[in-house]
């Protein structure tokens, strides 16, 4: 089999990777998907209780609505906003079952290289196939091979960890009964009981932590003694809470005016400037966080820890990438997401060229793409796939046009102040566009997903 008929391996059946082998079919390109779990979307499952600050307008990949038109498939309300299970059960199952056999579960992948070639080698490089290592569900060890690799595997299943070094703080691993890197779903009795009446330490600054917030305010209104502690690296700023009314979509802003409430309606304490060095227990067996400048905080009984996730490359250790050493995103695409330069939440729209590697056939697309800078939204994944497939069918043109314009968060970070107290305290003064502080959130502000 030549090269050209070998199919696309594209990793992961989330969002992304089935808008992917969406457009792969829609090119004429054969479609491989290979999912680790047992259904399609096997991470979004996980947090099926939490609804996204998306519409199901905006989750929806055109190239997959027309796939899935003939199915007799139905749109669900366009300005809807779905819960991560709606959008997995109502339309990513639909779509991976159009795909049929193009899609495989329990197929997860634990190596990728070129046929015959090392990361080394160079001689007669470009001319082989990528080969992909499987472990199958009933543990079989598989090798499949692949014209090119269409990595949306994401990050979920690497949560970055309590400790403001980057690893986990001291503690933190032995105390994990009592500690999640989840946001809980407090709509469900048992873990409800867990949280209720408890006092709670949640650790974050996104739309994760502002969901955690949220809805631990909601048990605190039925349930008496249960309060959260924000802790947070930085200081309260025009921007701690997003981006309010100014921000363009209304259930983001609307998010994190909800967790404003918690804080001003004495439902959660803010702790600033708290960078966690460890995790200890005290006599009683609740959790005291330690800082990295000494102080330790009073006893909680639970830790959400809400830090944002980080890129697995275990796996992709033999190809040569092209990443930036600070957010491991590809090097060209990381000016345009970096927390530390990125301005007012806007992401320009970008395609395969900024998603290129030395490795030449090899796309990380979708949240992995963005390696650990934040604010990643499902349509700027579609808008992905759609330029990277359009180039591996050779259609430059299509290719390279933008078709995507990004609603403003109305956020300001960057210049280099995104976790500097002193700076944000000061108003977030290094990005130049900042909305004034949110007004109080009225009740029942929609809680967010990251899409």
């Amino acid at each position: 089999m030549s090269e050209q008929q070998l199919p696309v391996a594209v990793i992961g059946a989330g969002p992304v990777g089935l808008a992917a082998a969406a457009h792969l079919v829609e090119r004429g390109i054969e479609p491989l998907v290979l999912e680790a779990g047992p259904a399609a979307a096997s991470a979004v499952r996980e947090w099926s209780h939490v609804r996204l600050f998306s519409t199901w307008g905006e989750v929806i990949d055109p190239a997959a609505e027309k796939l899935l038109a003939p199915t007799g498939w139905t749109a669900p309300d366009a300005a809807a906003y779905p819960t991560g299970g709606d959008w997995a059960e109502l339309y990513l199952q639909p779509l991976a079952d159009a795909l049929g056999d193009h899609v495989r579960y329990g197929a997860r992948v634990t190596g990728v290289s070129r046929a015959g070639r090392d990361r080394i080698v160079d001689a007669g490089r470009e001319g082989q196939p990528f080969v992909l290592h499987l472990t199958t569900d009933g543990g079989r060890e598989e090798r499949v091979t692949a014209r090119a690799v269409i990595d949306a595997s994401g990050t979920w299943t690497t949560p970055g960890p309590a400790g403001a070094a980057g690893l986990p703080a001291l503690g933190e691993k032995a105390a994990a009964d009592r500690v999640t890197h989840r946001v809980p779903d407090l709509s469900d009795p048992a873990v409800r009981a867990r949280y209720a009446g408890k006092r709670t330490a949640v650790i974050g600054s996104g739309a994760s932590a502002f969901t955690a917030l949220a809805t631990l305010a909601e048990v605190a209104r039925d349930e008496p003694g249960t309060h959260a502690v924000w802790v947070l690296r930085r200081g309260i700023g025009g921007s701690t809470f997003g981006g309010g009314e100014a921000d363009e979509l209304p259930a983001r802003g609307a998010l994190g005016l909800a967790a404003k409430a918690a804080v001003d309606n004495g439902h959660a304490d803010a702790v600033t400037g708290f960078r966690t060095a460890a995790v200890e227990r005290d006599a009683d067996g609740r959790l005291v966080l330690t800082g990295e400048d000494g102080r330790r905080l009073d006893p909680v009984d639970e830790v959400i820890v809400l830090t944002g996730f980080r890129p697995d490359l275990s796996f992709l250790s033999e190809l040569r990438l092209g990443l930036d050493e600070r957010l491991q995103a590809p090097v060209a695409l990381a000016p345009l997401i970096d927390p530390n330069q990125h301005s007012c939440g806007t992401v320009y729209p970008h395609g395969h060229r900024e998603l290129s590697h030395p490795e030449q056939g090899v796309y990380l697309v979708g949240m992995k793409s963005y390696g650990r800078a934040p604010t990643f939204l499902a349509m700027t994944g579609y808008e992905q796939v759609r330029s990277v497939t359009a180039a591996l069918a050779g259609d430059t043109e299509s290719a390279d046009r933008v078709e995507l314009t990004l609603p403003e968060t109305g956020v300001c970070g960057g210049a280099g102040l995104f976790d500097d107290p002193a700076a944000t305290a000061q108003g977030d003064s290094g990005g130049g566009c900042c909305a004034p502080a949110p007004a109080d959130a009225a009740a029942g502000a929609t809680a967010g997903g990251g899409c």
